[in-house]
C-alpha cells in the first residue's frame, strides 16, 4: 500500500474521531439496530425518506465500536443521502470496502459492513419484506 492508502487511513480515523451525522433522529421513517458480537460493535441506523417514500433524505446513527465500524457508519450516513431504497438494497460488501478505501482483513469485514447491513435490514423491515428484531453479523 502506498501513500494513497495512508490518506484513506487518515479518512477513517477522521470519521471515527469526528463522526458525521452521529446522534439521535426525531421521527425517522425507520430505525434499526445491529451488532457484531465478535468485535462488540453496535450500531443503530435512523433513516428519513423524502416525500416519495423511496429516496433517502437524511441518515443518522448511534452506537459504539471499533474505528472501522464507526467510520463506516459515518461515511455511509453521508453516502446514502439521495439514494433510493433500491440502491441501498443493491449495495454489496465491495461498495463498502471501496468507500473505506483500504484493504479490510477477513477478521474486520464484519465491522466494515455492519452499518450497511443494518440500514438494508431496516429498509427491508420498513417495506414489509422481513420481520427481524435485530441484525447480527453472526447470521452471515
Amino acid at each position: 500500500m502506498g501513500m494513497g492508502s495512508d490518506m484513506y487511513r487518515q479518512q477513517i480515523l477522521d470519521h471515527y474521531k469526528n463522526p458525521r451525522n452521529k446522534g439521535e433522529m426525531s421521527d425517522p421513517d425507520f430505525s434499526h439496530t445491529g451488532e457484531n458480537p465478535s468485535c462488540g460493535d453496535t450500531i443503530t441506523m435512523n433513516v428519513r425518506l423524502e416525500d416519495d417514500g423511496e429516496t433517502i433524505e437524511y441518515v443518522s446513527f448511534t452506537g459504539n465500536g471499533c474505528a472501522i465500524s464507526q467510520a463506516s457508519a459515518s461515511m455511509l450516513s453521508e453516502r446514502l443521502r439521495g439514494m433510493t431504497l433500491e440502491e441501498l438494497e443493491a449495495m454489496g460488501t465491495d461498495d463498502v470496502t471501496d468507500m473505506l478505501g483500504v484493504d479490510i482483513s477477513p477478521m474486520r469485514i464484519k465491522c466494515a459492513v455492519l452499518a450497511r447491513q443494518v440500514a438494508q435490514d431496516g429498509a427491508a423491515i420498513h417495506e414489509g419484506d422481513v420481520d427481524i428484531e435485530e441484525t447480527t453479523t453472526e447470521d452471515d
